[in-house]
């Protein structure tokens, strides 16, 4: 008898709804910044690095708390078409605005602003490679930055103890063919019904959640779903995260 498999909800790439893509990190990637990595989500691929900046904002002047803000860009060749570098029309776009914002408030929302000192962390994010959940993998890849650059900080002793408060990291979910599913790559990502994405704490709380129906609107039910998914999903990348930092 012949054996029929039916692949009728099979994902793109053969995972199952809650499987996360792989994820490689390359530490110490770049040798200038006091932390840097390589991240590798599935095919997108982005550099962050953390570097230190002795001086802070002026609205931070004299207030003797430090400054955690980010950067974020696609180089051109990231995307199947090239993409224009912001400076060559003018301004930054917006989605690039929205995402180092993102990017940035995630970070700070995990630190003791005033274990740091007068000083800026500056998180700069560029993708190398876009297949999706970049943003994401943004924030995951720089958490581990700003850690190695905070943990030069101690060992020059510049700063006397570690200001994190908490892991972070995030993953995008969305409603693909009528299913909830998590880590969409660009193809799943560019026709889902709904899209969203989570940022949390180790502490499974809620930083931010992105979510817009694509293509419809979605039930209550729906939401819970993704949520469930989410949290599960970053669970295991902050996990992932800990055993990169033991290494």
């Amino acid at each position: 008898m012949e054996t029929v498999i039916d692949t009728s909800n099979q994902r793109i790439d053969g995972r199952e709804a809650d499987e996360l893509r792989p994820i490689k990190v390359t530490r110490h990637f770049i040798k200038n910044a006091q932390g840097s990595v390589l991240i590798e989500v599935g095919d997108t691929k982005v550099i962050c690095t953390a570097m230190v900046e002795e001086k802070v904002p002026p609205f931070l002047k004299g207030q003797k708390k430090g400054w955690v803000t980010a950067e974020y860009e696609m180089i051109p060749g990231s995307t199947n078409t090239r993409k224009s570098r912001d400076r060559n029309r003018g301004k930054i776009d917006g989605r690039t605005m929205e995402i180092q914002r993102l990017i940035g408030r995630s970070l700070r929302s995990v630190i003791d602003q005033t274990m740091l000192g007068e000083r800026t962390i500056w998180i700069d994010c560029d993708v190398i490679q876009a297949d999706g959940g970049t943003r994401t993998a943004a924030i995951t890849g720089s958490f581990l930055a700003l850690h190695d650059a905070l943990s030069a900080l101690i060992e020059a002793g510049k700063i006397k103890a570690m200001p994190i408060t908490n892991f972070v990291a995030a993953t995008s979910v969305g409603i693909y063919q009528g299913e909830a599913i998590v880590d969409l790559c660009y193809e799943e990502d560019s026709n889902a019904e709904v899209d969203m994405n989570m940022v949390m704490t180790e502490s499974g709380e809620i930083i931010e959640i992105q979510g817009t129906g694509e293509e419809r609107p979605f039930k209550k039910e729906e939401l819970q779903k993704m949520l469930e998914l989410g949290e599960a999903s970053i669970k295991k990348i902050i996990a992932f995260q800990k055993d990169t930092l033991q290494d």
